[in-house]
């Protein structure tokens, strides 16, 4: 029997149809803008936010807070956390000797760990990448002294696996047995990616080719980087990332704050940050933070966005910096979605010869 629809079911019908195509259009489109925003993680399956959140400070008091931790602290950390979620950041950089024992008053690890289970009781499709790090402590020895770590770290974190596991630094001794303990936790499935942190080119290459027999790529070496300190540039090791495919995860990216036009000779950090960033330098600091100023007022950038995002135009770095509030938070997101010109960029290369800095004596191993 021949079926007969009415042109006003059919109109019905037809709207119906477009409403539901445009649902689906939409639920596409924010997918992959949610994609597009994100960069595998050196030669690894692992897809990362372009830019990470650094969370040193969470719980520290031997480095940072004035050598205080309380509960308004908490609270701004709290939010730095759920500030970086909203505005699209995902990927947070912990390890487990920040905040632990004598570095400060509670574990980063276990603040991060709980941040996420209590923003998941309101959003439980949220979507969070964990980096934590590994202590190649002189009496820790072989393969599974990384995997005890990291098990203890995974009960710290409240998580069964984590996105990126790094050895935080070359030991003074056995570090064939930690790049063993990586690949095993990569293959046992508590990990997604594995990387290296204050790795030199040499180390840095070893590692690679150790796993690459593995068939486990070496997917990040986390390294001291920013506008003006440039050892990886210097060192080699920037260019053996780039040659490697390895992402170059770049810690004290905005110079610990001295790239935000926050301090300045009369108002230099204060603690363990005003032996390094002295007035002296500051003073030098004066004329690239100027222009740095200028070309952020350009783009209707603050001057610390501008500094992340001269990273981020170096191609292959991801930049992590430390957010201790939710403002912190929410600016480092203004760093992505645009890019300086070429030439921008190597205006402000030139203007940051501001002499030799000092870097962390983990980077010398």
């Amino acid at each position: 029997m021949a079926m007969h629809v009415s042109s006003a079911c059919y109109s019905v019908l037809s709207k119906r149809i477009l409403v539901f195509d445009n649902q689906k259009h939409k639920v596409r489109a924010a997918l992959q803008t949610k994609e597009e925003g994100k960069v595998n993680l050196g030669g690894s399956d692992l897809k990362v936010t372009k830019l990470g959140i650094g969370a040193w400070s969470w719980g520290d008091t031997s480095y940072w807070n004035n050598s205080g931790w309380d509960d308004r602290k908490l609270k701004a950390a709290n939010a730095a956390f759920n500030a970086s979620i909203d505005s699209g950041i995902t990927l947070f950089d912990t390890a487990e000797v920040y905040g632990a024992g004598i570095f400060g008053a509670v574990n980063s690890e276990t603040l991060l760990g709980r941040f996420i289970k209590e923003r998941k009781v309101k959003d439980p499709e949220v979507d969070v990448a964990i980096a934590t790090k590994f202590a190649a402590l002189p009496w820790r020895f072989g393969r599974q002294s990384v995997l005890q770590a990291l098990k203890d770290s995974l009960y710290r974190l409240g998580v069964s696996s984590v996105e990126i596991y790094q050895l935080h630094w070359p030991g003074v001794w056995g570090n064939e047995g930690y790049i063993d303990g990586l690949g095993d936790a990569f293959e046992q499935g508590l990990v997604k990616a594995v990387g290296v942190s204050n790795y030199s080119e040499k180390r840095l290459r070893n590692a690679y080719e150790k796993l690459k027999k593995r068939g486990i790529p070496l997917a990040s070496n986390q390294v001291n980087y920013s506008l003006i300190y440039r050892a990886p540039e210097q060192n080699g090791v920037k260019a053996a990332c780039d040659e490697l495919g390895i992402t170059l995860i770049a810690y004290s990216p905005i110079a610990q704050g001295a790239l935000t036009g926050k301090y300045t000779p009369e108002n230099p950090p204060s603690g363990p940050r005003g032996r390094v960033y002295t007035r002296e330098l500051l003073t030098k600091l004066q004329p690239l933070l100027n222009k740095i100023k200028e070309l952020g007022q350009n783009y209707s950038k603050t001057t610390t966005q501008v500094a992340l995002n001269w990273l981020i135009a170096q191609e292959n770095v991801l930049p992590i910096p430390g957010a201790k509030n939710g403002e912190q938070a929410k600016e480092f997101a203004g760093a992505l979605g645009w890019r300086l010109t070429n030439e921008e960029v190597n205006e402000l290369r030139s203007l940051a010869e501001v002499g030799p800095m000092i870097g962390f004596p983990v980077e010398r191993l």
